[in-house]
């Protein structure tokens, strides 16, 4: 039978916490018997109400490319984290760089970002880049060596909030972030200052 809105809202609500990972308004339709699937408009006011429901506390509901998670605010991220025992990785300027550069300037080559640099990139950063699966290889330019051409990924776009590149901030802002030590990043994007350390990455200082 058909729910009613508050009851849908608890339903998404739940299946939100319970999933631990971004829901797409497809899969959200298919929590319902096939005869009474809410349409979109339906669930997209669930998830309205359960976006405004969610002021004063904790937590939020944020619209990533994967589709719609909960998540403890990135405020709270210093007293949450210290349920796992392991620390939030660092990451070095090089490479905090090196993801800013491929993801507004998509797709380059690691020469086009050495030319921007002004330094040689080390194979670990774009290892690292690609272990983490925020960037991919999307091609290759057709010049000799034929040099891969990358570009950054859905996983990318889910760890910063993000559900599309148009919602990178402006570069301006990003200028305002100091690199010159490393940063600790959690998933949804909140940095902090650390001791600087060569490790894995995270968006940055694009020039």
């Amino acid at each position: 039978m058909s729910q009613d809105p508050e009851q849908l809202r608890r339903i998404i609500e739940g299946a939100l916490l319970a999933a631990g990972r971004p829901l797409d308004l497809r899969q959200l339709q298919q929590l319902f018997d096939p005869l009474h699937q809410p349409d979109a408009d339906r669930l997209r006011a669930a998830l309205d109400a359960i976006a405004e429901g969610s002021a004063g506390h904790a937590w939020e509901l944020r619209h990533t490319a994967s589709g719609y998670r909960l998540q403890v605010r990135a405020e709270f991220a210093p007293w949450v984290s210290r349920l796992w025992e392991e620390k939030p990785r660092r990451y070095s300027r090089a490479l905090l760089e090196t993801l800013a550069l491929i993801a507004y300037r998509q797709p380059v080559t690691r020469g086009d970002i050495e030319a921007v640099r002004g330094v040689a990139v080390s194979s670990e950063t774009i290892r690292t880049l690609l272990e983490r699966e925020w960037i991919r290889v999307v091609g290759h330019r057709d010049v000799p060596g034929r040099p891969a051409l990358y570009a950054t990924t859905r996983q990318f776009l889910d760890y910063f909030n993000l559900s599309s590149l148009d919602q990178l901030p402006p570069l301006g802002e990003l200028r305002e972030l100091d690199f010159s030590e490393g940063l600790e990043l959690t998933p949804g994007g909140s940095a902090q200052a650390s001791e600087p350390e060569e490790a894995p990455a995270a968006p940055s200082t694009a020039p």
